[in-house]
Protein backbone atom coordinates (compact mmCIF):
# COMPACT_ATOMS: atom_id res chain seq x y z
CA UNK A 1 0.00 0.00 0.00
CA UNK A 2 1.65 3.39 -0.97
CA UNK A 3 1.52 6.27 0.97
CA UNK A 4 -0.87 8.14 -1.03
CA UNK A 5 -3.50 4.95 -0.28
CA UNK A 6 -2.74 4.82 3.36
CA UNK A 7 -3.30 8.87 3.41
CA UNK A 8 -6.75 8.13 1.44
CA UNK A 9 -7.91 5.25 4.34
CA UNK A 10 -6.93 7.45 7.24
CA UNK A 11 -8.84 10.34 5.90
CA UNK A 12 -12.24 8.14 4.70
CA UNK A 13 -11.82 6.74 8.41
CA UNK A 14 -11.38 10.35 10.27
CA UNK A 15 -14.54 11.39 7.96
CA UNK A 16 -16.69 8.33 8.97
CA UNK A 17 -15.70 9.03 12.91
CA UNK A 18 -16.74 12.52 12.55
CA UNK A 19 -20.07 11.33 10.32
CA UNK A 20 -21.00 8.83 12.88
CA UNK A 21 -21.25 9.78 16.51
CA UNK A 22 -20.90 5.71 17.92
CA UNK A 23 -18.44 3.38 17.17
CA UNK A 24 -17.45 -0.04 18.33
CA UNK A 25 -13.69 -1.53 18.18
CA UNK A 26 -14.18 -5.36 17.91
CA UNK A 27 -12.51 -8.90 16.80
CA UNK A 28 -13.90 -10.53 14.14
CA UNK A 29 -11.30 -12.78 13.35
CA UNK A 30 -12.08 -16.74 13.07
CA UNK A 31 -15.81 -15.82 11.69
CA UNK A 32 -15.64 -18.01 8.02
CA UNK A 33 -16.81 -16.88 5.32
CA UNK A 34 -20.38 -17.13 5.66
CA UNK A 35 -20.30 -15.79 9.22
CA UNK A 36 -18.65 -12.87 7.97
CA UNK A 37 -21.50 -12.33 5.08
CA UNK A 38 -24.75 -12.93 7.74
CA UNK A 39 -22.59 -10.78 10.14
CA UNK A 40 -22.52 -8.18 7.57
CA UNK A 41 -26.01 -8.29 6.48
CA UNK A 42 -27.09 -7.96 10.14
CA UNK A 43 -25.64 -4.63 10.33
CA UNK A 44 -26.67 -3.84 6.99
CA UNK A 45 -30.37 -4.15 8.24
CA UNK A 46 -29.86 -2.48 11.50
CA UNK A 47 -28.25 0.91 10.38
CA UNK A 48 -24.13 -0.38 11.40
CA UNK A 49 -21.59 0.01 9.07
CA UNK A 50 -19.14 -2.51 9.95
CA UNK A 51 -15.54 -2.05 8.42
CA UNK A 52 -12.21 -3.63 8.79
CA UNK A 53 -9.45 -1.50 9.10
CA UNK A 54 -5.30 -1.74 10.45
CA UNK A 55 -4.85 -0.85 13.62
CA UNK A 56 -2.10 1.74 12.74
CA UNK A 57 -4.78 3.77 10.57
CA UNK A 58 -7.61 3.82 12.68
CA UNK A 59 -5.29 5.00 15.46
CA UNK A 60 -4.16 7.94 13.16
CA UNK A 61 -7.36 8.93 12.27
CA UNK A 62 -8.48 8.06 15.95
CA UNK A 63 -5.99 10.92 16.42
CA UNK A 64 -6.49 13.23 13.67
CA UNK A 65 -10.40 13.96 14.71
CA UNK A 66 -9.16 13.96 18.42
CA UNK A 67 -11.06 11.08 20.16
CA UNK A 68 -7.53 8.86 20.34
CA UNK A 69 -8.20 8.34 24.01
CA UNK A 70 -5.35 6.37 25.81
CA UNK A 71 -8.01 3.11 26.80
CA UNK A 72 -8.90 3.40 23.40
CA UNK A 73 -5.71 3.11 22.02
CA UNK A 74 -4.30 0.27 24.03
CA UNK A 75 -7.02 -2.10 22.28
CA UNK A 76 -5.28 -1.96 19.05
CA UNK A 77 -3.75 -4.71 18.99
CA UNK A 78 -4.66 -8.19 16.49
CA UNK A 79 -7.05 -7.79 13.61
CA UNK A 80 -9.75 -5.62 14.24
CA UNK A 81 -13.01 -3.98 13.02
CA UNK A 82 -15.08 -1.18 13.51
CA UNK A 83 -18.85 -0.81 13.56
CA UNK A 84 -20.23 2.74 13.21
CA UNK A 85 -23.79 3.75 14.18
CA UNK A 86 -26.28 6.22 14.56
CA UNK A 87 -28.05 4.75 17.59
CA UNK A 88 -25.49 4.13 20.72
CA UNK A 89 -26.76 0.94 21.87
CA UNK A 90 -27.41 -0.56 18.13
CA UNK A 91 -24.04 -2.64 17.55
CA UNK A 92 -24.03 -3.98 21.31
CA UNK A 93 -27.38 -5.45 20.66
CA UNK A 94 -26.39 -6.79 17.36
CA UNK A 95 -23.10 -8.12 18.79
CA UNK A 96 -25.29 -10.19 21.72
CA UNK A 97 -27.64 -11.31 19.20
CA UNK A 98 -25.11 -12.59 17.00
CA UNK A 99 -22.96 -14.59 19.89
CA UNK A 100 -26.03 -16.44 20.23
CA UNK A 101 -24.57 -18.86 17.40
CA UNK A 102 -20.53 -17.63 17.48
CA UNK A 103 -18.81 -16.66 20.05
CA UNK A 104 -17.46 -13.54 17.73
CA UNK A 105 -17.51 -10.82 17.34
CA UNK A 106 -15.85 -9.78 20.47
CA UNK A 107 -15.95 -6.03 22.16
CA UNK A 108 -12.94 -4.65 22.01
CA UNK A 109 -13.41 -1.05 23.31
CA UNK A 110 -16.82 1.49 22.31
CA UNK A 111 -16.92 5.15 22.04
CA UNK A 112 -20.91 5.50 22.73
CA UNK A 113 -22.69 8.62 24.10
CA UNK A 114 -19.30 10.59 24.57
CA UNK A 115 -17.61 7.88 26.85
CA UNK A 116 -15.25 5.20 26.25
CA UNK A 117 -16.41 1.51 27.20
CA UNK A 118 -12.90 -0.41 27.23
CA UNK A 119 -13.36 -4.61 27.38
CA UNK A 120 -16.35 -6.94 26.43
CA UNK A 121 -17.33 -7.13 29.75
CA UNK A 122 -19.20 -3.42 28.65
CA UNK A 123 -21.61 -5.27 26.49
CA UNK A 124 -24.23 -5.62 28.82
CA UNK A 125 -23.66 -1.67 29.82
CA UNK A 126 -23.93 -1.01 26.23
CA UNK A 127 -27.34 -2.73 25.46
CA UNK A 128 -28.75 -0.94 27.96
CA UNK A 129 -27.57 2.94 27.37
CA UNK A 130 -30.33 5.34 26.77
CA UNK A 131 -29.94 8.00 24.37
CA UNK A 132 -30.02 11.78 25.40
CA UNK A 133 -33.38 11.86 23.37
CA UNK A 134 -34.69 8.76 25.64
CA UNK A 135 -33.50 10.49 28.96
CA UNK A 136 -35.04 13.70 28.25
CA UNK A 137 -38.42 11.99 27.46
CA UNK A 138 -38.04 9.98 30.68
CA UNK A 139 -37.65 13.50 32.51
CA UNK A 140 -40.61 15.08 30.59
CA UNK A 141 -42.42 11.76 32.00
CA UNK A 142 -41.83 12.33 35.13
CA UNK A 143 -42.59 15.77 35.40
CA UNK A 144 -45.69 15.55 33.69
CA UNK A 145 -46.73 12.66 35.97
CA UNK A 146 -47.89 15.08 38.75
CA UNK A 147 -49.83 17.38 36.64
CA UNK A 148 -51.48 14.63 35.26
CA UNK A 149 -52.39 12.85 38.54
CA UNK A 150 -54.23 16.11 39.29
CA UNK A 151 -55.69 17.01 36.30
CA UNK A 152 -57.58 13.24 36.10
CA UNK A 153 -58.40 13.92 40.06
CA UNK A 154 -59.90 17.22 38.79
CA UNK A 155 -61.90 15.25 36.30
CA UNK A 156 -63.21 12.71 38.39
CA UNK A 157 -66.41 13.03 40.49
CA UNK A 158 -63.84 14.46 43.05
CA UNK A 159 -63.44 16.79 41.25
CA UNK A 160 -66.87 17.73 40.54
CA UNK A 161 -67.68 17.96 44.33
CA UNK A 162 -64.25 20.42 44.21
CA UNK A 163 -65.52 22.46 41.85
CA UNK A 164 -69.04 22.04 43.72
CA UNK A 165 -67.54 23.25 46.83
CA UNK A 166 -65.33 26.00 45.66
CA UNK A 167 -69.03 27.65 43.67
CA UNK A 168 -70.38 27.60 46.82
CA UNK A 169 -67.73 29.63 48.61
CA UNK A 170 -67.68 32.08 45.63
CA UNK A 171 -71.61 32.65 46.51
CA UNK A 172 -71.28 32.75 49.72
CA UNK A 173 -68.40 36.14 49.34
CA UNK A 174 -71.06 37.52 46.97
Amino acid sequence: MTKEEKMAVIDSLAQQLQDYPHFYVTDIEALNAEQTAALRRKCFENGVKLVVVKNTLLNKALEKVEKADAELVTVLEGPTSVMFAEVAKAPAKLIKEFRKESDKPVLKAAYAEGCVYVGDDKLDALCNIKSKEELIGDIIALLQSPAKNVISALQANAGQKIAGIVKTLESRNN
